[in-house]
């Protein structure tokens, strides 16, 4: 049994929810709205002093942090991993991108437009944001004209990791429509077995995009 700190509404903490519910394993969840400044206590920088969800808590007390980190360590001896060393590396790389060209971009813009005010001075970011967002949707969009999945030859964690914010992408003002075979994709994602979709923002947060858009 291990112990999830995460925010329900991160595509960070979905990533892990997703995964632990396809390989079956027994988990429980503690809700920590980092909105509201609740990973700045002591008491979750004793488990994490960067400050950041989602952390995972193990029985024996050791704790893990960094999303893709966490979802490489819960898939190692599964199918959500390739044995293939090969494979297994471009894995990893999808999951650089996400971290590195995909996320700052998509899910920051998604961040603004759901959780800042309208009046916030961070709002001048998004139309930067929306064009690396479509670069990398782009880069997305050219391996999956040739590709089923970003994990190798079967759907894995790199498929996981890159799934959460581009579902969601269009929360930030990134139009999925031009990217036929992401959207194939994603469809091929949420019909994999166990799958759960990232929850719905509340209804404040929903507010906000909805007058972002």
């Amino acid at each position: 049994m291990i112990t999830v700190h995460g925010f329900s509404p991160s595509g960070n903490c979905h990533k892990l929810r997703l995964l632990l519910e396809q390989l079956g394993e027994r988990y429980d969840w503690v809700e920590v709205d980092s909105s509201q400044g609740q990973t700045r206590t002591p008491e979750f920088l004793a488990l994490n002093p960067n400050g950041k969800v989602p952390v995972v808590e193990f029985s024996d007390g050791r704790t893990l942090s960094e999303s893709n980190a966490i979802l490489y360590y819960l898939a190692d001896g599964s199918d959500f991993l390739p044995a293939d060393l090969w494979q297994r590396a471009q894995a990893l790389s999808w999951m650089n991108f996400e971290q590195y060209s995909h996320e700052p971009c998509i899910a920051v813009a998604r961040f603004i437009a759901g959780w800042t005010p309208l009046d916030s001075p961070r709002r001048a970011e998004l139309p930067k944001l929306r064009e690396r967002g479509h670069q990398a949707l782009a880069v997305m969009e050219r391996h999956l004209q040739t590709h089923q999945w970003f994990t190798g030859d079967r759907y894995g964690i790199a498929d996981i990791a890159l799934h959460a914010y581009t579902d969601v992408a269009e929360h930030g003002g990134i139009a999925l429509s031009p990217y036929p075979a992401i959207r194939a994709w994603l469809a091929r994602v949420r019909a994999t077995p166990g799958f759960i979709a990232l929850p719905e923002p509340g209804p404040q947060a929903a507010r906000l995009i909805a007058q972002t858009l």
